[in-house]
Formats: structure tokens, C-alpha cells, sequence
């Protein structure tokens, strides 16, 4: 992958382990783009792939309950981010939930890839649309259907 991609990560408390992981299982790859991350998470990964020698580009957020989530949807919205990693606890509620469906729901609208599991990031961040250059993604259209 050569091209330099701005990459959010965001785990919920019982998915940092997994995040952290999962980071340094993709460290050659993270540690050529820039990160920008919710703030525990981010402390967490800055640790972990430095603690495997990688040099990475990390800005730390807040922490989710305190706005991260919500700076981070900020970003998609102005086009600052081009994939995001958020892994989820569904087995827990959150106090921050309307920010993290706020997230969700920001991805979607602007055509942002958002994984949500390990494999869907694996398969993510290895495609090589990233480097064709004679891809476009398309803009969603919003379209009323109308029945006949």
C-alpha cells in the first residue's frame, strides 16, 4: 500500500485488548499511515507497536465517553478519514451511545469504510483499491423511491 491513509481506531473497554492485537499483527502496515484514535485506545496502540519498534503518527482523541467518538464522526464529516476501525462491545451498554451510532451513521452517509470486527479490518486495510488509482468510489445517492 503506498498511499498514505488517515485511519481511525476506536475500541470499547472490553475490545482495547483486541485492538491492541490486532494493531500490532497490522503494525507493518499502521505504521505507514496516520492514526487518529479515541484517547485510552490510542495510548494503548502507541504502546504496543512501540514496544515492537514501530514508529507510528498517532493523535489521540478523547476518550469515547468524554467526545472521542464524536470528534472522530467530526472528521469523517469533513473528509479527514478514510477508514475506520471501531470494535464494539454489543454485549454491554454504553453511556455514550448516541455518539457512537453518530459514528456509525456518519460513515455510512459519507461513504467511509467502517469494520466493526477483526476480519472486516483485516480485509479492509489489505485491499488493493487503496493503490488503484482508476478507482472512485462512488457518492451515495439519496434518492426517493417511487412506486408504481
Amino acid at each position: 500500500m503506498h498511499k498514505q491513509l488517515t485511519i481511525a481506531l476506536v475500541a470499547h473497554d472490553s475490545r482495547k485488548v483486541d485492538m491492541a492485537d490486532w494493531a500490532v499483527f497490522n503494525a507493518a502496515v499502521l505504521s505507514q499511515h496516520k492514526l487518529v484514535c479515541t484517547g485510552t485506545t490510542g495510548g494503548l496502540i502507541k504502546n504496543a507497536l512501540e514496544e515492537k519498534g514501530y514508529k507510528v503518527d498517532i493523535t489521540c482523541m478523547n476518550s469515547g465517553p468524554l467526545g472521542g467518538d464524536a470528534e472522530i464522526a467530526a472528521l469523517v464529516v469533513r473528509r479527514k478519514i478514510d477508514l475506520a476501525i471501531f470494535l464494539i462491545d454489543d454485549l454491554s451498554p454504553q453511556p455514550h451511545e448516541a455518539d457512537i451510532q453518530m459514528l456509525l451513521r456518519q460513515c455510512r452517509i459519507h461513504n467511509i469504510p467502517i469494520a466493526c470486527n477483526r476480519y472486516s479490518a483485516d480485509l479492509m486495510i489489505t485491499s488493493t483499491l487503496w493503490d488503484n488509482d482508476d478507482y472512485v468510489p462512488l457518492e451515495p445517492r439519496y434518492i426517493p423511491f417511487e412506486r408504481k
